[in-house]
């Protein structure tokens, strides 16, 4: 005879369940490290756990990957992601390459790295931001990790680069391309993330409308400024709920069914 269970346990059991099935929401790019989060990071990292929300922390340079190393060793919703951001190309390469070789397997991805003109003055910038993100990504390949990639104006050149790469699990972090240039994107098998703008900016709902669905991934870019409802506060992880409500709306998803469709895709990017 099987033993009975009482209502309460059996409530217990249904609620022990459901928190074991929960979602994960993931923030696909956000800049944890900055100095601007430090002074509250417990409050940040007490609120990711409350709301189930883990985060690929990208960095800037090698110091400030070595503190995105720190905090992730610290928190494990933390995902740590160490690079060289075009804007601080004339940073240690040989550091940075010599900080990947030696944390490779406690790495969850190479970024942010990419091609930026913002930040180009003459030929020889370019040449040098060219050259540190093809470097890069050669360790990314090398280590099979996932690579978050920074296009801003430079979106064709990206694409041609990486064609020489057999880099499978990329992101276009902060899509801004054309329709036509987000066709390209999806043919090549990239990742595309949208942030908190998608909130009022009727561009960006059009280009999730046309985005592949299983190559959807959602962010913050905090501590980035947002106007218009946000009022120029700086990106916050707890945004992304409502970059997932957004998303959800214009593919026309229940907001659960949007969250676990995201949470599968940022799995597959990451290669989990």
């Amino acid at each position: 005879m099987s033993e009975k269970i009482s209502p309460r346990n059996r409530f217990i059991q249904t609620i022990l369940r459901i928190d074991k099935e929960m979602t994960w929401y993931f923030d696909s790019h956000i800049h944890l490290s900055d100095p601007a989060y430090v002074s509250d990071m417990e409050f940040i990292l007490k609120e990711m756990e409350y709301l189930q929300i883990k985060a690929c922390c990208v960095s800037m340079d090698v110091e400030n990957s070595l503190q995105t190393l720190k905090l992730a060793k610290d928190s494990n919703l933390v995902l740590p992601f160490i690079g060289i951001h075009p804007e601080c190309a004339n940073d240690n390469l040989e550091n940075m390459i010599t900080l990947i070789e030696d944390n490779h397997t406690h790495l969850s991805g190479i970024g942010e790295i990419g091609l930026d003109p913002t930040y180009v003055n003459n030929p020889d910038d370019a040449k040098r931001q060219r050259h540190v993100f093809e470097t890069l990504l050669s360790y990314g390949e090398k280590f099979n990790k996932p690579v978050s990639i920074h296009s801003r104006k430079s979106l064709d050149d990206v694409f041609e680069i990486m064609t020489s790469y057999s880099t499978k699990h990329a992101l276009l972090h902060w899509f801004d391309g054309s329709k036509k240039q987000l066709r390209k994107a999806m043919d090549m098998g990239f990742f595309v993330s949208y942030g908190p703008v998608l909130v009022y900016a009727n561009d960006k709902q059009t280009l999730v409308s046309l985005t592949d669905e299983s190559k959807i991934l959602v962010e913050t870019d905090g501590p980035v400024k947002f106007s218009r409802c946000f009022e120029m506060k700086s990106g916050q992880i707890t945004f992304i709920p409502s970059v997932i409500f957004c998303a959800s709306k214009i593919l026309g998803k229940t907001f659960d069914e949007m969250a676990f469709s995201l949470e599968k895709n940022t799995n597959s990017f990451l290669g989990i």
